[in-house]
């Protein structure tokens, strides 16, 4: 398994593991009772059960083997789940654990498409069958200047990628979000265009910190988290990490994203947390991370600059923002 390391903050801000395996037994033993409502914020649609139950145990023992936790505090589940940007339910921070039961997830397939060897649409338990899930404790932050620290469950994107065999033009990897929009009340406005389309250089994807979630806290993704599957940049701010993916491009020409296309100025296509740029209307120096009090420092490329800083070594990145 590959280790990775993280920038290491005090020993005091630390969730002790028995806490942590404690919440983690209260969370199964919840949804084994079909008590989801004793567990704040974690709302799955009754179609969700079905693919929940499935991938319960594999989950399981993603937990059991996992060992990149080093020493980060994962903010509470209660945080995570019910602070969060989700346009596709609403603008709200709300919005999307008060929505969220609308996202239909199983059954849930990807189309995998453009510069591969092997293109196609693929059922969700054929992604990820065979496939091991490792448990990953990451930095999110966001670019409206919060932050959180989320106990991940997935796998490295490059996994699939490698398995559909991208071609020698393949220069970016695009990725699209559900539309669904009789379900998803926020895509009925104008918020931008949807479908929400993201996308990632080639280099970017690949690189083994770039993964595919598809649980937290050790259960399955909740929907307003990004179910049944998302992705997770951690070196990016968070309107990067695209949520419920439906399809996957290769392409050779950089294409356009959602942020980015409404509000360049506002929304770089690179999108790496760098305290030094700030955004437009308030400075990225500092966040507040979410479940703390007072402010603390932004960490070039989210503290991740020694894994990650080589892939931006002759750019800009005033300009290249």
């Amino acid at each position: 398994m590959i280790r990775y390391r993280y920038p290491r903050i005090s020993e005091s801000e630390v969730t002790p593991k028995a806490l942590l395996d404690s919440r983690r037994r209260f969370l199964r033993q919840g949804a084994a009772l079909g008590a989801v409502a004793a567990a704040p914020g974690l709302l799955w649609s009754a179609d969700a059960k079905a693919w929940q139950s499935k991938l319960e145990e594999r989950l399981e023992e993603a937990l059991a083997s996992s060992d990149l936790a080093n020493g980060e505090a994962p903010t509470s589940l209660r945080d995570i789940t019910t602070y969060n940007n989700f346009y596709e339910f609403g603008t709200g921070k709300r919005d999307p654990e008060v929505y969220g039961h609308r996202l239909v997830t199983d059954p849930w397939s990807l189309a995998i498409e453009g510069e591969v060897d092997k293109a196609g649409t693929f059922a969700l338990e054929d992604v990820l069958a065979g496939q091991a899930l490792e448990e990953r404790i990451y930095r999110h932050r966001c670019v409206e200047a919060w932050s959180k620290v989320i106990p991940w469950v997935g796998f490295p994107l490059a996994d699939l990628l490698k398995r559909h065999g991208p071609t020698s033009r393949a220069k970016y990897v695009v990725f699209e979000t559900i539309h669904d929009p009789d379900n998803l009340r926020g895509q009925r406005r104008s918020i931008i265009e949807w479908p929400y389309r993201e996308a990632l250089r080639i280099d970017e994807a690949m690189h083994p910190l770039t993964m595919l979630a598809v649980g937290l806290y050790g259960e399955v993704m909740p929907n307003q988290n990004g179910a049944p599957i998302r992705l997770v940049v951690p070196w990016k701010y968070g309107f990067k990490s695209i949520k419920s993916i439906v399809r996957i491009a290769l392409v050779e020409e950089r294409p356009t994203t959602s942020w980015h296309d409404r509000n360049p100025e506002e929304y770089g296509f690179y999108a790496n947390v760098n305290p030094e740029v700030d955004h437009p209307r308030w400075s990225q120096a500092r966040e507040r991370r979410i479940g703390e009090s007072g402010r603390r420092e932004t960490l070039m490329f989210n503290g991740y600059a020694d894994e990650v800083a080589h892939l931006y070594a002759d750019m800009d990145l005033n300009r290249h923002y």
